[in-house]
């Protein structure tokens, strides 16, 4: 088996770097709803690391599709009177044209449901079929009489047969979180009908991904997984792999199987084969060789970026499926998190169910773009977006600090200079620093840690802005003989801004190209940022980027929300299946959407006293053992040492830390918190943390100075 390497920036960047060629996907959206703002992590995420590898020189590409095929399609085509073919070319309409507006840039963007995806859906299963990784066999199923069609297990609802809720789907239940088959399922129905399901035998065909242990415990254990996504696949070869079931019975919208009557294949089987159609498809147009991408020992390097609710698939299945029908596997598979907004599931009620075009109608899509940005990292921690630090941040490093740069200098420009920056650099030194930062800003990109990236470009804008502030170039115009030193301080301001541009070009193309034609220069490169600008005509400055009114997030909100007085109370939210073919799929909603459980509360009527404040007592704790809390995915486990007394605490905070990290080291801890009984044991107080989530957060002093006089048991004042 050929092995490629985890993660390209192993392979080297920047000057004197050998060019790469390059593939990478995204998910495929479902052709059977609209584009909301979870869906964008991944699009933004993706579109972000593609546009930085295109700046370094390399030949990438940047493919997806609509997810086509399925019973919902299906059925939302019967419901409407329109073909399924319809349905989805109207989607398709749809998706491109919110992807387009949120500047992502496919290279080509195609359908599952197409001649080339069908070509190689066949291509892939005759190869299986015959190296004899295919087996059929009889199976008892849920079978709608009305509507004379086979069930899938979300197409069922009952009571459960453990703890008899009401109201559950045909394989778990989401109140005891019990697994079941669905003739267990009492007094159920179809959703379809409302019909009482029938037990009806079928053949069905299976590919047997047990053939493939051997070699997808190697490629889980390579490298091409994070190590999170690599360690949770283990539960899969603990359990014991099972062949999975690749055939749907008509009706059924897709292709049918070959040499088969009335069997289709089953939409996981051929939406991944989607990547590889869209990219022939693209080949076909562009004149790329598409076998150097996707033969078995290709050297050329691919990515899938995906969400870390559909890793099964792509972590087991798919590479399984590549591998024994010829094909390459992917270098590596790049999962991330889900969405929240305001720390709670995205909900239509309290408006933060937001969709792409609800969102475009408000506000500008490079406010969300860099938001994201600024808070994603490598791992799949689950990204939130608080709105009102969204407004905040987006105004503050955007506006106040980047923006403000060159509306600061170019008016004088302009205006006294005959709007032509100075004949040298006035402050060599300066930009050297700024050069200078394009290795380590450039690392950061290629390891998706895009959130350090946009830190180290902020500090850098940081000394921009205290570069202008100590300089005064508004004052010593009115000095005499000071205008050359106006024009020095001014057009060096002008270069810093464009450096900081350059560096943020991936995640603000617009903005990027708009300050391309202010600054009158070609498309930015990233070794651009070496050579000053000198002795050239800029053109009149154009405010590049409004700040955001808190009344257009409003808008956008009030814009999502269902009408309270009309919707049905608000269900449970659902707890994910452990089945395979429950697992949400790439176009499913991340969150639910009629979770109101969590009204966000008065921020006055949660005020306490100064005299209740009082009352908590925080002390200097050393961190003597931290460890991983098993089956937990954001807990450590800390024992605390109060200067004679230890306690047992849980933290939320792996995200930030590895358990060695934090060993002897020193923290403050609420020492007077009654204990709380959790299932993985007794937590017998709480550390503080500071910082917005995820990475960015501190329960250490930042500088990492423990000489500093504190000693366990102290109390903090």
């Amino acid at each position: 088996m050929a092995t490629q390497a985890h993660s390209s920036h192993e392979k080297g960047i920047g000057n004197g770097s050998k060019k790469r060629k390059i593939l990478v996907t995204s998910a495929l959206p479902y052709a059977n709803g609209s584009i909301h703002i979870g869906h964008l992590v991944e699009y933004i995420q993706t579109d972000i690391w593609v546009r930085f590898q295109k700046m370094q020189g390399h030949e990438c590409y940047y493919v997806c599709a609509d997810d086509a095929h399925g019973t919902p399609i299906m059925l939302r085509a019967q419901s409407e009177g329109i073909t399924p073919e319809q349905l989805i070319s109207d989607t398709s309409e749809e998706h491109q044209a919110d992807f387009k507006d949120f500047a992502i840039q496919f290279d080509n963007f195609h359908s599952t449901h197409s001649p080339e995806n069908r070509f190689f859906a066949e291509t892939i299963y005759n190869r299986l079929n015959k190296a004899g990784h295919i087996s059929k066999r009889t199976i008892s199923q849920a079978y709608d009489p009305e509507k004379k069609m086979f069930l899938p297990d979300r197409f069922i609802k009952g009571e459960c047969p453990k703890c008899g809720e009401e109201d559950q789907y045909g394989d778990n239940c989401e109140a005891c979180g019990a697994t079941y088959s669905t003739t267990e399922l009492k007094n159920a129905v179809s959703v379809v009908s409302g019909a009482k399901p029938i037990e009806k035998d079928s053949e069905h065909y299976f590919f047997k991904l047990p053939d493939f242990e051997a070699m997808l415990k190697e490629w889980t254990g390579s490298g091409h997984l994070q190590d999170e996504i690599s360690n949770k696949l283990q539960e899969w070869f603990e359990a014991g792999l099972q062949e999975w079931d690749i055939s749907r019975d008509a009706p059924y919208f897709g292709f049918e199987i070959p040499n088969t009557d009335n069997k289709f294949f089953y939409v996981w089987l051929d939406a991944p084969i989607g990547y590889i159609a869209s990219f022939k498809n693209l080949c076909d147009k562009k004149g790329i060789d598409f076998d150097s991408f996707w033969e078995a020992d290709s050297e050329t390097e691919l990515y899938h970026f995906i969400g870390k609710d559909i890793v099964y698939f792509h972590g087991l299945f798919w590479p399984a499926m590549l591998h024994g029908s010829g094909f390459r596997t992917p270098t590596a598979i790049f999962s991330h998190g889900f969405l929240t907004v305001d720390g709670k599931k995205m909900s239509k009620s309290r408006g933060t169910f937001i969709k792409a075009r609800t969102y475009l109608d408000e506000l500008n899509p490079e406010y969300l773009r860099y938001y994201f940005s600024a808070k994603l990292g490598s791992g799949v921690t689950d990204l939130d977006l608080n709105l009102e630090d969204f407004r905040l941040r987006v105004n503050s490093d955007l506006v106040g600090k980047v923006v403000n740069i060159a509306s600061r200098c170019a008016g004088f420009v302009k205006k006294k200079f005959n709007s032509t920056l100075s004949d040298t650099v006035s402050e060599p030194e300066l930009f050297e620093q700024f050069a200078q930062a394009s290795d380590s800003i450039a690392a950061h990109y290629e390891a998706r840690e895009f959130s350090k990236a946009i830190r180290e470009i902020m500090a850098l804008a940081d000394l921009a802005n205290q570069y202008i502030d100590e300089k005064k170039p508004w004052q010593a115009i009115k000095e005499e003989g000071h205008e050359q030193e106006v024009h020095e301080v001014c057009s060096m301001g002008l270069n810093l801004f464009r450096q900081l541009m350059i560096y943020l070009s991936p995640v603000l193309p617009v903005m990027a190209e708009k300050t391309c034609d202010f600054l009158n220069m070609e498309a930015m490169q990233w070794n651009d940022v070496q050579t000053p600008l000198t002795a050239h005509e800029i053109k009149k400055f154009k405010p590049l980027m409004m700040r955001i009114e808190d009344d257009k997030v409003q808008a956008m909100v009030d814009a999502s929300k269902e009408g309270l007085a009309a919707t049905e109370a608000p269900k449970k939210e659902k707890k994910a299946s452990k089945k395979a073919e429950s697992q949400p799929k790439v176009h499913e909603p991340i969150a639910s959407e009629s979770d109101d459980s969590h009204i966000k509360a008065d921020p006055i009527s949660d005020t306490i006293s100064f005299d209740d404040f009082a009352k908590i007592d925080l002390r200097i704790a050393k961190i003597i053992k931290a460890e991983h809390v098993e089956k937990a995915d954001k807990l450590l486990q800390l024992t605390l040492d109060l200067g004679g007394e230890t306690r047992n605490v849980f933290a939320g905070i792996k995200s930030a830390y590895a358990p060695e990290d934090l060993e002897g080291k020193l923290t403050v801890m609420v020492a007077n918190l009654a204990p709380r009984k959790m299932r993985f044991g007794v937590s017998e107080g709480m550390v503080l943390a500071a910082g917005p989530g995820g990475e960015d957060l501190w329960i250490l002093n930042p500088e990492g100075d423990q000489d500093n006089g504190a000693q366990p048991g102290m109390k903090v004042k």
